[in-house]
């Protein structure tokens, strides 16, 4: 390995080290690392969150693409170049984020890796379009984190919230039976909104099953005693509840639907995933929600288990969420439309990516088209908790696509 080579990843050591005190010195410092003499290597930009409260979503999920890097670097690096990272902090804060976009594309990024939230992320994404690169959210479900949201050359790694939603109503009626589904949402988000949105329309869609009644709240009501109350007296008797919410909120409603002595089967989204808030709702069973990935210890994948130990050894410990696996797999895939273009050219490789139609990938198989770069359908692990223990219950998959009306259609 000659000098310049050496140079270049002992440094990439020491941003990955360094990352909380990049962010803290500014983002100017982190991007004016790089130089014009580096102009022989592949150059990943973050422009994610290093500070504020959208840390607990970029955060493994960027630690994740720092592994990657370092999988691929041991492996070769990508066009027979090694592949070096910029960070610049969003602060959680979508002007900053606009701002730690442009600095990573002054850096040279080839491609820009931005917050997982569309409406943060899209920030960021915006100014890697208008650069002419491509960009890819870690891990947002609203189908706009993409070509109608931000452009042509913007993906996302995640499948639509809208998916999870129908996925959970008809793996419910088949594996459950369940028939008369109570919908309990959450407005504070698009994502709830649109996970309830998908599985309403599998509802519709599905022979025998109807919608016994809905109710909502918000992610910060200290109380949802009404609203249990008119669960527990509504007229046509559910068979199960539908909750489209997310951490904090969404546990305090778990505790709370338990609490009042209602053990219906509960169906959720990929929101819900982790076992760290699980202590908040003791002995919790008949929970049940759809993940890309188990960061429980139990994925049926050997790719997956074998990523596990790479990513404890690398960071002391495994993915909070199912949100950590995603961008790995997205930046294999952009690796082989790097390779198969000969370059990383924008427009071309977007052209390579929406070409892709059932690419396999660890987390199962991906596809993109001009019209849409978000997964309209994916095989999905079903979770079930049990006296507070989560474990790998089922493998679903919807047996078509989400129809695009449906992904773009009110919620």
């Amino acid at each position: 390995m000659n000098r310049k080579k050496t140079s270049f990843f002992s440094n990439a050591q020491r941003f990955a080290r360094r990352g909380s005190i990049a962010s803290v010195m500014g983002s100017f410092l982190v991007a004016s690392t790089f130089s014009a003499a580096w102009a022989d290597q592949v150059t990943i930009g973050f422009a994610t969150a290093q500070s504020g409260f959208m840390v607990g979503f970029d955060g493994d999920a960027q630690k994740m693409a720092q592994l990657w890097i370092k999988d691929r670097n041991a492996a070769g690096g990508l066009l027979g170049k090694p592949i070096d990272f910029a960070i610049s902090d969003t602060k959680s804060d979508r002007v900053e984020g606009a701002r730690a976009g442009q600095t990573v594309v002054d850096a040279g990024a080839d491609l820009v890796i931005v917050s997982c939230d569309y409406d943060f992320g899209s920030p960021a994404a915006g100014a890697a379009e208008r650069a002419g690169k491509i960009s890819v959210f870690l891990c947002a479900e609203d189908p706009k984190a993409g070509v109608q949201g931000v452009g042509p050359l913007s993906y996302t790694t995640s499948v639509a919230a809208h998916v999870q939603g129908a996925v959970m109503a008809q793996w419910a009626n088949e594996k459950l039976g369940v028939k008369r589904p109570y919908v309990l949402l959450d407005t504070m988000t698009e994502y709830d909104k649109s996970l309830c949105a998908g599985f309403r329309w599998a509802v519709s869609e599905t022979k025998g099953m109807q919608i016994a009644g809905e109710d909502t709240f918000l992610n910060d009501d200290p109380s949802i005693q009404s609203q249990i109350t008119r669960l527990a007296t509504a007229t046509e008797k559910p068979d199960a509840i539908m909750l489209c919410s997310y951490v904090p909120g969404g546990a305090s409603a778990l505790r709370q639907i338990r609490a009042a002595g209602v053990e219906l089967p509960i169906l959720g989204g990929s929101a819900m995933d982790g076992s760290y808030w699980i202590d908040a709702v003791p002995g919790l069973k008949d929970f049940y929600l759809p993940v890309a990935a188990s960061v429980h210890g139990d994925d049926p994948r050997a790719e997956i288990n074998s990523l596990n130990e790479r990513y404890k050894a690398a960071y002391g410990s495994l993915p909070a969420t199912t949100y950590g696996y995603p961008i790995y797999a997205f930046l294999d895939l952009w690796a082989r439309a790097v390779e198969q273009t000969g370059g990383t050219d924008g427009s071309q490789v977007a052209a390579a990516l929406d070409a892709m139609k059932d690419e396999k990938t660890f987390i199962g198989l991906r596809s993109f088209s001009p019209q849409l770069h978000i997964q309209t359908n994916a095989e999905m692990l079903i979770l079930s908790h049990d006296a507070g223990k989560v474990h790998v219950a089922d493998r679903y998959s919807l047996p078509n696509p989400l129809p695009q009306d449906v992904l773009f259609g009110r919620n």
